[in-house]
């Protein structure tokens, strides 16, 4: 191939080579930053997500889910629901979401107090005895939160949350991510 190019270079032919013009260098450079783009879009949808929200209990209806994120106090947080027969009978045995607000974070302390609800002494929520349709209600955990594990809730007067046993804590093994609203 080497002496083939030598050989028309000496006859005096014209050596076709590759230049690059503007349109090359433009289709390059948008061939590179369109992958980079679709490699930044599948990372992204990777960790994150988006999360309409059909509950009264959450003053949002639409999130977005940072699923890498780990939960602070006060923060939105999406996690999936034991199977206690509550929730199935409530919400169906198909696995979905609840999103709630962290109230407690590891190592705070839950006390009950008649039906009241404290975490590190303030005030969180107030227990039902029984659901609007008359099923009795078991209070949820106390004492200090886990390792791994959030108080979850809302201000909600009927949020289903960690105040009650059939929620409990939101624990990492079952927690999706952590949201912000958008809307």
């Amino acid at each position: 191939m080497a002496q083939a190019l030598s050989e028309v270079a000496a006859s005096g032919a014209p050596v076709a080579r590759w230049r690059p013009n503007k349109h090359r260098w433009a289709a390059l450079g948008l061939f590179i930053v369109g992958g980079s783009a679709l490699t930044a879009i599948a990372d992204w949808r990777d960790s994150h997500g988006l999360l309409i929200n059909s509950s009264e209990s959450l003053p949002n209806w639409a999130f977005v889910i940072h699923k890498t994120a780990v939960p602070k106090r006060g923060e939105y947080v999406f996690f999936v629901p034991p199977k206690a027969p509550l929730v199935v009978r409530h919400f169906g045995a198909k696995k979905q979401m609840f999103g709630k607000i962290v109230y407690g974070m590891p190592g705070d302390v839950v006390a009950h107090r008649g039906p009241e609800v404290f975490v590190n002494g303030k005030l969180v929520a107030r227990m039902k005895p029984f659901t609007r349709f008359g099923e009795p209600l078991a209070a949820g955990p106390t004492g200090v939160i886990p390792q791994g594990c959030y108080y979850v809730g809302t201000p909600h007067k009927d949020g289903f949350d960690s105040r009650y046993a059939a929620i409990g804590y939101a624990c990492s093994n079952k927690i999706v991510g952590v949201g912000s609203a958008i809307l």
